[in-house]
């Protein structure tokens, strides 16, 4: 199926490729292999819009694409009306049994289809909007009844913050605060709540004594802030949120204190997730086979086990996609061809369609693998770096320029990650005439 991209989408594409990243949008027209995943993540969206709650977990080795995978969920997601966050967990600025930190991150990173990181603010005032929105459209207040439109707001509010304010009576008490703040002009004071409910810590205590609040965000209370979140998100019209927890294997990495607390504060998350806490939220996290079924990631915690324990054959094509556990199987040569095809297309240009065939993209394909000592699974970010960087950037540049005749295969130690530079046949420059 051919995936329509506008020009600025392909032009970021490749750009992103250029620099040997994942492109921010526009992952439709780049995907591989991922519609066996399709249906039933689309049944996951469904269930979340509903307001289920579901827990998914996505394993693979380096470069078998698993950043990529999150964000074309993410994607799918966000068109379907939700909002998305990927956040990056690490021991220094994420550890995961800092909620009140991952809560945080999470805000900083909030995205939708109409406003990229950070969408907070703007979910807030569509919040806001939707409240006289629908106290309008109840059809007892008029529009130019400034006062009265006022209560009415405010009534339906207390409403809406209900159970909120059970729950997280702080969290009810700044949107209160953020709301006057921001009806009467005072910028200040809706900045320093709007801080204060999206994490941040040592807000101006003028701000927060306005609302009645007090103390930064800590462990615990980062939960029940994430449960006003998803109901600000539904009652601003959104869908639900996709809460993506990447490179959640670092945990392997740390200090045994600290990862044996992080396991736990997973454990704790997932159990609420299947409890329905949090209705109208997709969590995933990501990490590699060595996390999942290793003696210093999940299986140290055996009840953590218990709860990502899925059933996965020798044959990847069996892998169900409804599982708690969905495994990326990597990247083959020929799936590197069929990249380089797709990402030819979205290059759009008519000498590099005309001079860099089939072939040389698997031969291309094949020299890198070779020069990362066969390791397919980590090739795909350098083959895309040299294919869009390297060569077809020349061919469209330079009309004489011949990829067969002129190219030859360099690999830097300086250019290659840690994990592409053992795969690497050599440590030192490779360099490889195709």
């Amino acid at each position: 199926m051919t995936v329509e991209v506008s020009a600025r989408r392909r032009r970021d594409i490749i750009d992103a490729l250029r620099r040997g990243v994942v492109p921010s949008n526009g992952l439709d027209a780049l995907a591989v292999g991922l519609d066996r995943f399709a249906a039933a993540l689309d049944d996951d969206l469904d269930r979340v819009a509903e307001g289920g709650s579901v827990f998914k977990a996505v394993r693979g080795e380096y470069g078998a694409g698993k950043t990529f995978f999150t964000r074309w969920l993410a994607e799918r997601a966000k068109r379907r009306g939700f909002a998305a966050a990927e956040v990056q967990i690490s021991e220094l600025e994420t550890p995961l049994h800092r909620m009140e930190t991952v809560y945080r991150r999470l805000v900083e990173h909030l995205s939708t289809e109409q406003f990229a990181p950070s969408a907070f603010r703007p979910v807030l005032d569509g919040w806001i909007f939707a409240l006289e929105e629908d106290v309008l459209a109840a059809g007892k207040v008029a529009e130019d009844d400034a006062p009265g439109l006022d209560r009415a707001v405010s009534e339906l509010l207390e409403r809406r913050l209900g159970d909120i304010s059970r729950s997280t009576p702080g969290f009810a008490a700044a949107l209160r605060g953020y709301r006057a703040a921001a009806a009467s002009g005072d910028s200040r004071t809706a900045d320093g709540l709007a801080a204060w409910l999206g994490g941040q810590p040592h807000v101006a205590a003028s701000a927060r004594r306005v609302a009645g609040v007090k103390g930064d965000l800590d462990h615990y209370g980062a939960l029940s802030f994430l449960q006003g979140l998803l109901t600000v998100l539904r009652d601003s019209g959104h869908q639900g949120l996709l809460l993506v927890l990447d490179e959640v294997e670092t945990l392997q990495r740390v200090r045994s204190d600290a990862r044996d607390k992080a396991l736990n504060a997973l454990r704790q998350l997932i159990d609420e997730v299947h409890a329905d806490r949090f209705p109208g939220l997709l969590l995933v996290i990501t990490g590699t086979p060595a996390f999942f079924d290793g003696p210093q990631g999940v299986q140290r915690l055996a009840p953590l086990a218990q709860r990502l324990a899925t059933d996965l054959g020798p044959d990847p094509r069996w892998d169900n996609p409804r599982a708690t556990q969905l495994r990326l199987p990597g990247f083959t040569v020929d799936a590197l061809v069929d990249l380089g095809t797709k990402v030819r297309d979205i290059y759009a240009s008519a000498q590099v369609s005309a001079r860099v065939d089939d072939e040389y993209l698997a031969t291309l394909a094949g020299a890198v693998t070779g020069a990362l000592g066969g390791h397919v699974g980590v090739a795909p970010r350098v083959y895309l770096k040299k294919l869009v960087a390297d060569v077809f950037d020349r061919v469209d540049q330079f009309a004489d320029w011949e990829p067969r005749q002129h190219y030859a295969l360099t690999l830097r130690a300086d250019e290659l990650t840690e994990v592409e530079r053992n795969a690497a046949t050599r440590a030192d420059d490779i360099e490889l005439t195709i």
